[in-house]
């Protein structure tokens, strides 16, 4: 008489997926997310220092923009996109703000440069993003300022929050949701590498390296 070991087979298959989940609950949950910018307390910051003196301009809240997809389990495959608005941004002296934009520098008003651009293609970190943990990371991506593409690589710190249905209820009215990202990021570009010229009469006064920070705030869509 032949057996039939169906169900056996069944049984062992159905322990072992058990086994396997139990072992490794973060499997059940991984899952691709996107998330946006949350204008506030998102802020961007870019510093140029010569030997006489340190320019430092800021924008922050709507004027910039942007968008991130990944898993917090699998974060090197992660891509988006984030964009700040030039023409917000403030170094304390006005006459100083409209000659930064005008079309010997960023040309703001054309549209075309009107934003700074980062595209995001790929990231660089030791392990998966823990809740509650700042980790280091690299970015890998695009940075595309007065239509001028460079590709470049910049050291980051990203935080992963994930707040309970109690923390949420008191956080949800700024804007917060259960799943959120902070990555706090500095780049290091030039003006030359994207097509501007420091005037000679100025160069004790302005530096051709510029640095880029910025501290952004993404909550889940």
């Amino acid at each position: 008489m032949k057996r039939s070991y169906t169900p056996r087979i069944g049984i062992v298959i159905g322990g072992l997926a058990v086994f396997i989940l139990t072992l490794a609950p973060g499997l059940a949950v991984a899952q691709q997310m996107t998330f946006k910018v949350l204008p506030n307390p998102s802020r961007a910051t870019f510093k140029t220092e010569a030997p006489l003196e340190t320019v430092i301009g800021n924008t922050s809240g709507s004027a910039i923009t942007g968008t991130l997809t990944g898993d917090p389990a699998k974060p090197q495959m992660a891509s988006g996109s984030v964009r700040v608005d030039l023409t917000t941004l403030k170094t304390g002296i006005e006459k100083r703000d409209t000659d930064m934009r005008s079309k010997d520098y960023l040309d703001t008003e054309n549209e075309a440069n009107r934003f700074a651009v980062f595209d995001l293609k790929g990231l660089e970190i030791g392990s998966p993003l823990e809740p509650g943990r700042e980790m280091p990371a690299k970015l890998k991506g695009t940075l595309t300022i007065k239509g001028r593409p460079v590709e470049t690589t910049a050291d980051a710190h990203i935080t992963y929050l994930k707040l309970t249905p109690e923390q949420l209820e008191t956080q949800k009215r700024f804007g917060f949701t259960s799943d959120n990202i902070r990555i706090k990021v500095k780049f290091m570009t030039s003006f030359t590498n994207h097509g501007m010229q420091v005037p000679q009469l100025l160069f004790l006064k302005l530096s051709n390296d510029i640095q880029l920070e910025t501290d952004l705030t993404f909550v889940r869509q």
